[in-house]
């Protein structure tokens, strides 16, 4: 049999809808501000076939570089061959999220310069940088009541 190789093949799940987000597209996703310069990510929505990105872009996370009325430019970047190519797409705004990928980066600026504010009212010095977790510290354990156990695998036995 032959196999179909149109502009959406292959993507029977990749633009189907979730479970129980099937129906009417809410308000929120129409209501939401871009700016130049927002990381967002490309996300087909199957119920809105006009402005669909086409599926390499699924997925991905791209600058917003124009914003129109009902639409936003993506600047991605897609692997072709042994390397990377910048590229711009046009896509609606059904199609599109904000990325969540600089929230922890962001929370971290903040709590860090609430550190600095708080080590300069104290006069103590604070350290920032993120720290890798150490070992664990020194124990002793005793063999009074803890008797030593000799572990040993059961032996393969084949019974025909």
């Amino acid at each position: 049999m032959g196999h179909a190789a149109g502009l959406r093949a292959g993507t029977r799940y990749a633009f189907s809808r979730d479970f129980k987000k099937k129906g009417m597209i809410p308000l929120s996703t129409y209501l939401k501000q871009y700016r130049v310069g927002d990381i967002v990510d490309v996300v087909a929505n199957g119920a809105v076939q006009k402005g669909m990105p086409y599926k390499v872009y699924h997925g991905k996370t791209g600058v917003v570089y124009n914003v129109t009325k009902s639409a936003v430019g993506v600047i991605l970047y897609r692997q072709v061959g042994n390397r990377y190519i910048e590229k711009r797409i046009n896509v609606r705004i059904e199609h599109v999220r904000h990325s969540r990928s600089r929230d922890e980066f962001i929370n971290r600026v903040k709590t860090n310069a609430q550190k600095k504010k708080q080590a300069k009212e104290d006069g103590t010095h604070v350290y920032l940088k993120r720290q890798p977790a150490m070992p664990r510290g020194e124990r002793t354990i005793s063999a009074k009541d803890n008797k030593p156990e000799s572990i040993a695998p059961i032996a393969y036995e084949t019974t025909i």
